[in-house]
């Protein structure tokens, strides 16, 4: 049937009187002010953020495997991609057991704003009633679960490409039940649940510079001490030979997986979409993301060309990542500008913070202490020249604070695990690599048969 023999005078007037409703219920909203959003709403437009959100930054974690399968040499491949799956499911059954309640413990703290609730996480029932929604949450219990879990296995994943090569695959699995059980949890519950760092040091880390990224990037740090460095890494005299990875398309790949995520780890942390003045701070918080991004990733374009006179990709994406990083504590009150440059001094930490590493022999294969544990100690300062509610004492106080228990803890796991099952694989495995020695799958086999 064609469109002009529906348009009968009669219908004309009714399409025109349709259409004239919607605008005479603006006119008559701006006379009276603006219109409150039911409580319903609010709490729909939330869930909807934290779920949204949430996927973004799982597919961060397939970010973190193309980062570390391109960074590793060939013959350690499947090895990365078994640790970074394998955690992210540990993760959220940890999280699930034991981790939600001790970060979110409510009124039910085990010791007030230092350790929170044992117990498993408990979601609403099913098909929640709609007139139930006043008495709930401002989101779904589901909807924060999933959100928050995310972070969580992001900490873990920090952990798996610093001790890349020659780390045993159970003794890391069972390094990241607790990590993602119990220490990440606590620490963040100092901050996010409520605990003493937010309410008596007044701590301010948005979407987690301190509280996600040096967590893992302290854990990262004191696992590559403790399990020493690759074989051939370094000389006797001191000299540092480069043990290039074996695939940078995929490390790219991996870079802009995690750039992607990244806007729903830092608009997610906006917590709240159910109003005009939410939706406009989750758009500036994307936009300063990218920004920050992108002063990372060309401060070490420039600064790897006037330091070595030719640009290094790994340090681009490293940069990248790093100024990333940093502005993940505060992605909402910087300028545009203010963004790109706290980013910016991000990219040139990697720079400067991975020859520094490999003076001290500590063998970080991804480059993430630099990454996640300067820059988050970087970015969490940086609050300060943005947030005026934001004071030294607090911001510095907490940094060393989380640093000192993740030292302290992830130190004492590490060394016991190291005891009883030990930490590191064979000379001989660790030479014919991880793929063959402990996985029995290659991700690359006919490089290596005739």
């Amino acid at each position: 049937m064609k469109i002009s023999s529906l348009l009968t005078p009669g219908a004309v007037l009714a399409i025109a009187g349709a259409m004239a409703v919607p605008a005479m219920a603006q006119e008559t909203a701006a006379a009276e002010g603006p219109v409150a959003v039911s409580t319903h709403t609010v709490f729909i437009l939330n869930s909807l953020l934290f779920v949204v959100s949430g996927f973004l930054v799982m597919w961060m974690a397939a970010g973190f495997a193309m980062l570390e399968a391109g960074l590793v040499r060939s013959k350690n491949t499947s090895m990365q991609l078994t640790k970074n799956i394998s955690l992210f499911s540990i993760a959220a059954i940890m999280y699930y057991l034991i981790g939600y309640n001790l970060m979110y413990p409510a009124d039910n703290w085990s010791i007030t704003g230092i350790l929170g609730a044992f117990g498993v996480a408990v979601m609403e029932p099913v098909g929640v009633a709609a007139d139930a929604v006043g008495d709930l949450s401002y989101a779904s219990v589901g909807s924060d679960f999933f959100f928050q879990l995310m972070f969580c296995a992001t900490t873990a994943s920090i952990v798996s490409g610093t001790l890349a090569e020659r780390m045993k695959l159970w003794p890391f699995l069972i390094f990241t039940v607790i990590l993602t059980g119990i220490l990440y949890p606590i620490q963040a519950s100092w901050k996010w649940g409520g605990g003493f760092l937010d309410a008596e040091f007044g701590f301010l880390d948005f979407a987690g510079s301190t509280v996600v990224h040096s967590v893992g990037g302290w854990a990262a740090l004191m696992g590559a001490i403790i399990l020493g460095a690759r074989k051939g890494k370094y000389g006797s005299k001191g000299e540092v030979h480069p043990i290039p990875g074996s695939n940078m398309p995929l490390a790219t790949l991996g870079t802009f997986i995690l750039w992607l995520g990244w806007f729903g780890f830092n608009g997610g942390s906006q917590l709240a979409m159910g109003s005009v003045g939410d939706v406009a701070d989750v758009s500036r918080i994307f936009a300063n993301t990218n920004a920050g991004a992108a002063g990372g990733a060309v401060a070490a374009l420039l600064l790897t060309q006037i330091i070595y006179k030719k640009v290094d990709i790994t340090m681009i994406l490293n940069g990248a990542l790093a100024g990333l990083v940093s502005i993940t504590a505060e992605p909402l009150t910087p300028s545009l500008g203010a963004a790109t440059l706290i980013g910016a001094v991000g990219g040139v930490i990697v720079v400067f913070a991975v020859p520094m590493l490999d003076k001290l022999k500590i063998d970080d294969v991804v480059g993430a202490i630099p990454v996640h544990l300067f820059a988050g100690i970087w970015g969490t300062i940086a609050v300060l020249f943005t947030n005026s509610d934001a004071t030294l004492y607090g911001q510095v106080a907490s940094i060393v604070i989380v640093g000192v228990f993740m030292i302290v803890t992830s130190g004492v796991v590490w060394v016991i695990i190291d005891k009883t099952m030990g930490l590191r694989v064979s000379e001989d495995e660790e030479l014919v690599g991880l793929d063959k020695a402990e996985i029995g799958i290659e991700a690359y086999p006919e490089f290596t048969k005739i």
